[in-house]
């Protein structure tokens, strides 16, 4: 359950202050909304809280800023994809630790754009050169199969701008519904 749980996290975070477990460990976390479950972010929050409880804000910011465990810690604060980027900072601003992304919202300033999905999205084909990814995929639409590739175009667009919009928003905290009927 949630005490077993808190339990283990909190062992793991006494092992990581003390420098009993090496930091490393956090090479092995990729926080993004679809490689993460619920269960797993809660760890990851109880575990970060944690640690900063143990650490302080001060240590724990320079701890994540120290350039030579960047590497370890590109899971944790990805640039890979805005949309990831954004989603952890919502995560650690949502569990309190939002002072640990001030590097990643500087990055994003500047990041390269492939974000134009809600735009190509939202007016379709007329922005096909947005992005090399709507690009590819309507040259392709266009030269094959157009009539059943339209249709399943369009029902794969709509998720996933769902998706990307539903991103804006850090997880809500799980709820424990063990026991409870879901409302009717």
């Amino acid at each position: 359950g949630i005490n077993a749980e808190y339990g283990v996290a909190c062992c793991y975070a006494h092992m990581l202050y003390t420098d009993a477990l090496p930091w490393t460990v956090f090479s092995i976390i990729r926080l993004t909304e679809n490689e993460t479950t619920s269960s797993s972010r809660v760890f990851i929050k109880i575990l970060l809280q944690e640690i900063a409880s143990q650490m302080g804000e001060k240590k724990m910011k320079t701890r994540f800023s120290d350039e030579t465990m960047q590497v370890c810690f590109e899971g944790l604060f990805p640039r890979d994809d805005p949309r990831n980027t954004r989603f952890s900072i919502n995560y650690f601003t949502a569990i309190g630790l939002g002072y640990l992304t001030e590097d990643l919202r500087e990055w994003l300033k500047t990041a390269p754009v492939p974000v134009p999905t809600l735009e190509g999205l939202g007016s379709g084909s007329s922005s096909s050169s947005d992005s090399d990814d709507s690009s590819s995929s309507d040259s392709s639409d266009s030269s094959s199969d157009s009539s059943s590739d339209d249709g399943e175009k369009e029902s794969k667009e709509k998720p996933a701008k769902k998706k990307e919009e539903r991103i804006a928003t850090p997880p809500p905290p799980p709820e424990d519904t063990r026991g409870r009927r879901p409302p009717d």
